[in-house]
């Protein structure tokens, strides 16, 4: 008996899909050395962008927090069409290399580009791109190899997206409830996550925020008022102010919603998934004030996880410029005039100017998720 040296070991471990992918990554390179990164975007099909999400060459990422639309990518988008790979041998006679994306590679010393869509049960959700520092290379037996390693990436992300969704599905099935009983909506949702990822781009080379940390804030943040489902009716739906018992019992929703995603993530044996403390994070945390004067527990300043404090920002923000049975909506300039206020004291600074200097942005997803009577 002969002991075999399994090169995609790492894919068996308990680590994270970034890891994985590196793995992947060098193994693919033992075979074709010329393929120096292997990254991955991900479709968002409610507003037809296209964002990056994760690769595997450190710190050398031509395309950080990068997104753009589909329609501003007509190679792309016909890839999505046919739902064929496309094949660049040679980047810089490319006809599309007009594009900011291509550009952006071109001046890393990428010569040469293989893209495969990505498919979940016939649903497009995304591409693979295999870059060469090489022209002229992805012949057809090279494809066919290429191919395979394609394939057992994208299970890898839908397996690790999907999981995503579960968790996503089970809290929101049970938020759901809550929004029936809550004045939010699920438009103030779909607003606040998307503030929530201009905040975290605007602020990532401070940070040091990858993209992957990014998408995952994307799609966490709208569980953050998940412990709202324990609040009593009588106080949730409260018009007026609440008294001092009554509010300690509403900021309990706080410690509620950490330990609902505790017993979500153990039911649906979902502890693994990446960034899973930045959920327990945002449920626990959002609530908190900079300067030590919030909820649950009264940390200040950098004390408080960054996620929670993104949350906090853009939560606020469209609280006050949404319409509710007790009030009606701020205006965008008089929201960031109370903004202004709390930076320093109950929000974070950085967050704030990072959502008042993208105002251009801010009002493009308000018009797309407008609130309408049933939210």
């Amino acid at each position: 008996m002969t002991m075999h040296n399994d090169p995609l070991e790492e894919l068996n471990k308990l680590v994270p899909l970034q890891d994985k992918l590196r793995a992947t990554h060098k193994s693919v390179a033992d075979l074709f050395p010329f393929i120096v990164r292997i990254a991955i975007a991900i479709y968002d099909p409610e507003t037809s962008v296209l964002k990056t999400y994760m690769h595997s060459s450190g710190d050398d990422n031509p395309l950080e927090h990068y997104s753009a639309l589909i329609d501003d990518a007509p190679s792309l988008k016909e890839i999505l069409k046919t739902g064929l790979p496309r094949v660049i041998n040679n980047m810089l006679t490319f006809e599309g290399s007009e594009s900011e994306h291509t550009r952006r590679l071109g001046r890393y010393g990428y010569a040469a580009s293989y893209t495969m869509p990505m498919f979940n049960n016939g649903i497009f959700f995304g591409f693979i791109f295999f870059n060469s520092d090489k022209k002229d290379v992805f012949d057809e037996n090279t494809l066919r190899q290429i191919d395979t390693y394609g394939h057992l990436i994208s299970l890898m992300v839908i397996n690790e997206i999907t999981s995503i969704r579960v968790l996503t599905a089970a809290v929101k099935t049970t938020g759901n409830i809550t929004h029936i009983r809550d004045p939010e909506t699920g438009s103030h949702l779909d607003r606040m996550s998307r503030y929530c990822r201009l905040i975290a781009n605007s602020i990532a080379d401070k940070y040091q925020l990858d993209d992957d940390y990014i998408e995952h804030l994307f799609m966490f943040s709208p569980l953050h008022d998940i412990g709202k489902i324990g609040i009593p009716d009588d106080i949730l739906l409260k018009p007026e102010g609440l008294n001092d018992s009554e509010a300690e019992v509403m900021h309990s929703h706080a410690n509620l919603g950490k330990r609902m995603v505790d017993e979500i993530l153990q039911n649906f044996g979902l502890e693994n998934i990446e960034y899973v403390d930045m959920l327990r994070n945002i449920a626990e945390f959002h609530h908190e004030s900079v300067n030590g004067q919030g909820y649950p527990s009264g940390i200040e300043g950098e004390q408080i996880p960054l996620e929670a404090r993104i949350v906090a920002v853009a939560d606020v923000f469209d609280a006050l410029t949404s319409a509710r049975p007790y009030k009606s909506a701020w205006s965008n300039q008089a929201a960031i005039e109370e903004l202004n206020k709390l930076a320093g004291e109950k929000l974070d600074r950085d967050c704030v100017n990072a959502l008042i200097q993208n105002l251009d942005e801010v009002e493009q997803i308000q018009a797309q998720f407008r609130e309408d009577f049933y939210g």
